[in-house]
């Protein structure tokens, strides 16, 4: 799976957000300043391109949904951030999270019990 550009992830975000919807539906759920109606398809194309939107169509309007899952796309997102960034190793990650006294002493409790569990 291909990592997105930061526009790509925005218009993304939008799309997981709505679901299913036409290009218009797609820009009016932006927050304001909304894009133009032109970026957001070019961008909406894109993606189309990249295997993460899919469409059907209803007469000659497109109607875009997601076909990567917000969920998958986190995941590859971060275990690309662990391989580049923490030597491929989780704990280095919650390390620099923990170091950087970011983690309350609840955080490092619900951690605790995911890898229980």
């Amino acid at each position: 799976m291909k990592e997105l550009t930061k526009l790509e992830e925005e218009v993304m975000q939008v799309i997981w957000k709505v679901g299913k919807g036409f290009a218009n539906e797609i820009v009016a759920a932006f927050p304001e300043p909304k894009p133009a109606y032109n970026t957001v398809l070019t961008v909406v194309r894109i993606l189309e391109k990249k295997g993460f939107v899919g469409y059907e169509v209803y007469c000659k309007a497109h109607q875009y949904y997601p076909l990567v899952s917000k969920e998958d796309y986190s995941k590859q997102l971060l275990t690309g951030v662990v391989k580049n960034y923490f030597n491929n190793s989780f704990r280095n990650l919650i390390s620099a999270f923990a170091d950087g006294k970011n983690l309350t002493l609840n955080d490092l409790e619900e951690l605790k019990e995911l890898i229980n569990e």
